[in-house]
């Protein structure tokens, strides 16, 4: 059935999110301020409290979507996973993870009655490493990714720019590079690009960059839920976002000019629900919307370890 309203196919009988584990980093990466990123990196001794690494699972008539697929258990387990010298004093000074032995993709998506294997699309909203975790588990399905992202990715020294060629390029993976395009669509507004994901107005990719130049959001609409949009790493706190504080991560200016846009469609789609990667009340705003899907799956919104 198709939304008039919105223009989309009602198609989707459940979201639902998943934690491969705990990130704390440093609140200047949270942001705002006013430092330089070199300069907190490796000064400040401040970190915050453990936040979740979001994986968004949209339930189709055909099988699953993801929208990030979370950091790899290999990070805390395989002392090789990260590069050395220099740039893994850096990946260090960066992040600290926290990852069970159950909080790998496959097991996190068990937990809530999923099988990967029906996983047949996943969205990256950016290349960093808590956002392609999952890929090994997931030779089986289109991986999806802004052609902006992966463009940049192959730039010379991806590593001390957060990319690692080692967990990213990986034999078998099926990749599809998306450019947004002009959209013709009063719901979207301000954005006047992005990506139809399977033409039927349900999940549409939207270009927010700033934390990195290619990331992407998600918007998924439907009859009877309201919108909700996935942001990646935009914010790491909706309610910075609803204020126009960005993070102390990527480039200012697109961050703000995204921070911006966002909030302009949040303010012309009243009940957009705001879903970061790292939001620590992102699984309470879903959970408060999920019994408006309309599936006939228990409804589930969060795995915990």
């Amino acid at each position: 059935m198709r939304n008039e309203t919105t223009g989309a196919t009602s198609t989707i009988s459940q979201v639902s999110v998943v934690s491969t584990g705990r990130v704390s980093i440093h609140p200047e990466h949270v942001g705002p301020t006013r430092k330089s990123m070199y300069w907190w990196l490796l000064t400040s001794r401040r970190w915050t409290a453990p936040l979740p690494i979001n994986v968004y699972v949209i339930e189709r008539g055909d099988g699953l979507v993801l929208f990030d697929t979370g950091q790899d258990r290999a990070s805390v387990t395989d002392p090789g996973y990260f590069p050395g010298g220099i740039n893994g004093l850096v990946y260090d000074r960066l992040a600290r993870f926290e990852i069970g032995s159950a909080e790998t993709l496959t097991n996190r998506l068990a937990a809530i009655g999923y099988d990967i294997a029906d996983v047949h699309t996943a969205v990256l909203s950016h290349l960093h490493q808590d956002h392609i975790g999952g890929l090994r588990e997931l030779s089986h399905a289109e991986i999806v990714v802004s052609g902006e992202e992966w463009r940049s990715f192959k730039k010379p020294l991806p590593e001390p720019r957060g990319f690692l060629p080692s967990h990213i390029d990986l034999p078998g993976l099926r990749w599809r590079y998306v450019d947004p395009g002009p959209i013709d669509d009063p719901g979207l507004a301000p954005f006047t690009t992005g990506h139809d994901l399977f033409g039927d107005g349900s999940l549409v990719l939207l270009p927010t960059p700033g934390h990195t130049p290619g990331s992407m959001s998600l918007l998924v609409r439907g009859a009877g839920h309201p919108p909700l949009l996935m942001v990646g790493d935009v914010t790491y706190d909706d309610h910075r976002l609803r204020e126009g504080l960005v993070p102390g991560v990527g480039e200012r200016r697109q961050l703000d000019d995204t921070t911006k846009a966002i909030n302009t469609l949040r303010e012309r789609n009243p009940g957009l629900v705001i879903l970061p990667a790292h939001d620590p009340g992102a699984a309470a705003r879903l959970a408060a919307v999920s019994g408006a899907f309309t599936g006939k799956r228990e409804v589930r919104s969060y795995a915990t370890g």
